[in-house]
Order: structure tokens, then C-alpha cells, then sequence
């Protein structure tokens, strides 16, 4: 991956693209990724170090989804859980097991949670990571020396992933440049082109490094920059398209657990 030959492609593309990326995270250059690896000619612009947003600070969990267990969605907590397994035979360098204990301070707790930890054991068949049992008290504080045991019962051990996100949006990076994508970093996107008609034709973009203004045309540009952008970033959109709404709402939702090596 060599940043001079794909600012060279970019600067040399007078035919432009099928498809201009704005964003160097996770979705951007899976994006990117997936339509070069599919014969497009692809370019991706990011305007400072990839993945240096959410992609570098997740939870660096990669898991199938206990809380929409517990809402009865389970064709999302298969699907998954199957992306785990995958994504665990993919890159066993990047993605380890990590069990997470839940205490019970209740006596409803300890079958309640044991069966529905089982349940998404037969759920992810064989992209498991370990079998969830429950524990006993004395194992449970044995495993968590720092947990409140004043009315702990005991707690279920259950198994999820870890991964180290920057490391595999770097490989990713890297493969989708094998497949062919021009993928530019410290390359700050400062408008859309159009057509005539309305129509978004490409993007300006400004190298960082050398202040050079960049015309890059493109018959599809995707907004990969992530869930803190802003419409106002964008001044050549139009007056109705800052008055649309998402066409894709990002998602919600928090995470809580006690992890344990």
C-alpha cells in the first residue's frame, strides 16, 4: 500500500471511478474492499490517519449479540455469531476468546441467564467459542476478586471475541489495495462536484500533505465518515438534501459486562 502511487492514479484517473469512498474507517474501506474486489474501480479518501475514529476505539468486542438474544431476535444473534466464527477462522491472529461472567444475586438469576447463555451456545453451532456453566459463589469470586459478595449467589460464565480493531482495518486497507483500490490518506474531501442537472458528478479533495487540490470524478460517491458527521460539513449539498433526513440511521445501543482473562 503506497501512498505516492495512489495519489499518482488519483491525480491520473481523467476516465475517474466507479466509485469515490469519503472516509478510511471500518466501513469505508470494507466498502472499498468489496466493490474492488468485485472489478470496480475504486478510490478512497480519508482526511487523516485510517481508522483514526470509531474504528481505533471500540470496544474491541466481537460478539453475536446477548441483548437482542433477550428481545427474540434471533435470525440477527445467528447471523453473528456465524460473522464471529468467520471472522475468528479469518484472522486467529486478531480475534481471541474472551469469557465474560454474569454474577447472580437473585435465585431466578442462575437459570435464567444459565439457560439463555446455553441457548446462544446451540446458536452459534460450530462458530462457538466455549461452552457457558454456571459458577458458584466461591468461583465466581475466585474468577472476580473485586465483585460485591454480599447476596452473591454465584454467576455464568459465557464466551465471547475480542479483536484488535485497528490492526484489522489496516489488513483490510491492505487487501482492498491488493484488489485494486487507490486508497489516500491525509486527503480532506472540501466539496462535491455536480453536473448541469444537480447531479453529483465527484469530489474536491485537498492533499494534506502538499496542499494540492484534487478533482476526482467518480459515477458514485459514498459518505463513510462516520455517525459524527455533519451535513453543514458539506456545503455544495443542497438546501433540501441538509433538509432530508438519514437514509441510514445509525445505530444505538450500549454495552456492559464484567470480562475476565
Amino acid at each position: 500500500m503506497d501512498r505516492n502511487e495512489s495519489l499518482r492514479r488519483i491525480r491520473e484517473s481523467p476516465d475517474g471511478w466507479d466509485l469515490v469512498v469519503i472516509g478510511g474507517g471500518a466501513t469505508g474501506i470494507g466498502i472499498a474492499l468489496d466493490a474492488a474486489a468485485r472489478g470496480y474501480e475504486v478510490a478512497l479518501l480519508e482526511q487523516s490517519d485510517f481508522g483514526k475514529g470509531t474504528s481505533s476505539r471500540s470496544t474491541k468486542l466481537i460478539h453475536g449479540g446477548v441483548r437482542y438474544l433477550q428481545q427474540g431476535n434471533i435470525p440477527l444473534v445467528m447471523e453473528a455469531l456465524k460473522e464471529r466464527g468467520i471472522l475468528r477462522n479469518n484472522a486467529p491472529h486478531l480475534v481471541s476468546d474472551l469469557p465474560f461472567i454474569v454474577p447472580n444475586y437473585k435465585w431466578w438469576e442462575a437459570p435464567f441467564y444459565g439457560i439463555g447463555m446455553r441457548v446462544y451456545d446451540v446458536l452459534a453451532g460450530r462458530y462457538g467459542f466455549g461452552k457457558s456453566r454456571n459458577l458458584s459463589k466461591d468461583e465466581t469470586v475466585a474468577r472476580l476478586p473485586t465483585i460485591e459478595t454480599d447476596g452473591l449467589m454465584g454467576g455464568v460464565v459465557y464466551h465471547d471475541g475480542q479483536f484488535d480493531d485497528a490492526r484489522l482495518l489496516m489488513h483490510l486497507a491492505m487487501t482492498a489495495a491488493e484488489q485494486g483500490a487507490a486508497l489516500l490518506n491525509y486527503a480532506r474531501v472540501t466539496g462535491l462536484s455536480k453536473t448541469g442537472d444537480g447531479m453529483v458528478d465527484g469530489v474536491t479533495a485537498r492533499d494534506e500533505e502538499s496542499g494540492e487540490t484534487l478533482e476526482v470524478r467518480a459515477k458514485t460517491v459514498v459518505n463513510a465518515t462516520g455517525p459524527g458527521r455533519r451535513q453543514a460539513d458539506h456545503p455544495t449539498l443542497s438546501g433540501r438534501a441538509r433538509r432530508a433526513g438519514p437514509l441510514v440511521p445509525s445505530g444505538g445501543g450500549g454495552h456492559h459486562g464484567a470480562a475476565h482473562r
